[in-house]
């Protein structure tokens, strides 16, 4: 791992400390496990808003949203593990997807529709 904290660098070494340090596992088992782990690292970030607003009564305010910020930090550092196990090319893949919904947020935005008749739904549009 280099000293600039490039983050695909450091994806590739925790990916290696993962295959060295965990029991040996089918590949699509691994994989799985991967993915399940963002899951809960996702409610993790739940938690942290939860208990940075003291929305539990139980608990009161028991984490602070600097809580929140290394919970979303593990989000990503989870998830570019994970699309590393799925693709060992996970920088490209990811640099290209970004690029792709960036240029989607570049692109104008289409005028909002008139409003429908009453009663037609959330999005408009007619039956759901």
């Amino acid at each position: 791992m280099s000293d600039d904290g490039d983050l695909w660098e450091s994806i590739e070494h925790l990916q290696d400390w993962l295959a060295r340090t965990q029991p040996e596992r089918p590949p699509q088992e691994t994989l799985l496990l991967r993915m399940l782990k963002l899951s809960e690292e996702v409610g993790e970030v739940a938690e942290a808003v939860i208990g940075a607003t003291g929305q539990n009564p139980r608990k009161g305010v028991s984490h602070t949203w600097d809580d929140v910020r290394a919970e979303l930090c593990d989000v990503v550092i989870t998830a570019a593990v994970a699309l590393r196990t799925l693709s060992p090319d996970a920088r490209e893949v990811f640099t290209t997807h970004l690029k792709r919904v960036t240029a989607r947020s570049q692109a104008p935005v289409p005028a909002a529709p008139a409003p429908g008749p009453a009663g037609d739904g959330v999005l408009g549009g007619g039956a759901g």
